[in-house]
């Protein structure tokens, strides 16, 4: 797992849902969640007002992207992340 520097986080994104509970196929126009999962908080972060496991939101054109063992992650500024969901 990556450990991120400084004042920054990882964050795993969750995968997006491709069917209804009632197995409605959904198309790819729907526009991508920025909700992501916490998984790691760099040394610098103060008083973040989350922790790891928590979602957050974050601002929409931030941060890298990677995928690591067929899982997505975005690696973003502390001051990236809005509202944590409760």
């Amino acid at each position: 797992m990556l450990q991120p520097l400084h004042d920054y986080v990882l964050l795993k994104k969750e995968k997006e849902e491709k069917t209804t509970a009632s197995g409605i196929i959904l198309t790819s126009g729907k526009e991508k969640s920025k909700l992501a999962v916490v998984a790691s908080i760099g040394a610098d972060v103060k008083e973040a007002g989350y922790a790891c496991g928590d979602k957050v939101l974050y601002k929409e054109y931030s941060g890298t992207t990677m995928k690591i063992d067929d899982e997505e992650f975005i690696v973003i500024k502390d001051e990236d992340i809005i509202a944590v969901s409760k």
